[in-house]
């Protein structure tokens, strides 16, 4: 219920410029969906703060018992707040006896791991923006709320990559065999590049979707009105061969740096007749 199988939203904010977005969020905000995300964030919040308060008791039971800080005058610079917050709140009661109940090496593990999922984003969403004669930009959300954060404040939202004009030799859609089952990938072939570029490498959305962006990106990429490739024309076209790669594995979908989207490696395939 709070998330969706991958969908689509164009938008065009002229006709030299789209936007194809792909998302998990579900299409239709219902008050039903706003209470769950409101308690979800509720839940998010005491995970956090219950792990970062065991964390802070553990840190301060570990302390204490150093026979190095009892004998140096550290001890006398500790601010009351610390027996303040752990001996005088209910909460903090409850994560003292949490820590001294519970072996370090497996507080502070699960601790973390609580602290991640409280950071875990639930909704999955990629972009990608074309602008006639520029080129083409992919992005797509962070793993973590807090990596978003970060993304935002550097002036944007995920890892991104542009690809001007002058480089984009075709934007195609492969096959690709996952598991026991047959996958639809909008790839774009950059030039001076060995792999393809996956654009919604995460969602990888089904064949309808990546049709309809793949009509949308030529139409507006390549349609320069005099002369230029309308998208009537784009279903004229003969057909094109495509490889079909074999038993391509997600985690090679995925590969190369943070900041740029995921490119397939290609492997030896048979060629086949595609759209």
């Amino acid at each position: 219920m709070l998330t969706a199988a991958p969908h689509l939203h164009v938008r065009r904010p002229s006709p030299t410029t789209a936007e194809f977005t792909v998302s998990t969020y579900p299409p239709h905000s219902t008050l039903t969906l706003r209470l769950l995300l409101l308690l979800v964030g509720l839940l998010r919040l005491v995970l956090a703060l219950g792990a970062g308060m065991l964390l802070y008791a553990e840190w301060w039971t570990q302390l204490n018992a150093s026979a190095a800080y009892q004998q140096s005058n550290l001890w006398l610079l500790a601010p009351a707040q610390h027996e303040f917050l752990l001996y005088h709140t209910p909460l903090g009661r409850v994560a003292q006896d949490v820590a001294a109940r519970t072996p370090a090496w497996v507080l502070v593990p699960l601790c973390l791991g609580a602290l991640f999922l409280s950071v875990c984003r639930i909704h999955v969403e990629e972009r990608l923006l074309v602008l006639r004669g520029l080129g083409i930009q992919t992005r797509s959300t962070p793993a973590t709320i807090l990596l978003s954060w970060l993304g935002s404040a550097n002036g944007g939202a995920g890892p991104t990559r542009f690809i001007p004009t002058e480089k984009i030799r075709d934007v195609l859609i492969n096959e690709a065999f996952w598991g026991f089952g047959v996958r639809y990938i909008l790839v774009v072939v950059v030039e001076g590049e060995e792999g393809l570029v996956v654009v919604f490498p995460k969602l990888l959305p089904n064949r309808a979707v990546v049709e309809e962006v793949w009509r949308g990106v030529r139409g507006c990429l390549f349609d320069e009105g005099n002369g230029g490739m309308g998208e009537q024309q784009l279903h004229q076209q003969p057909e094109k061969k495509r490889r079909v790669f074999k038993d391509v594995d997600k985690r090679r979908l995925v590969e190369g740096d943070k900041t740029s989207p995921a490119s397939v490696t290609e492997k030896e395939g048979e060629v086949r007749e595609g759209s």
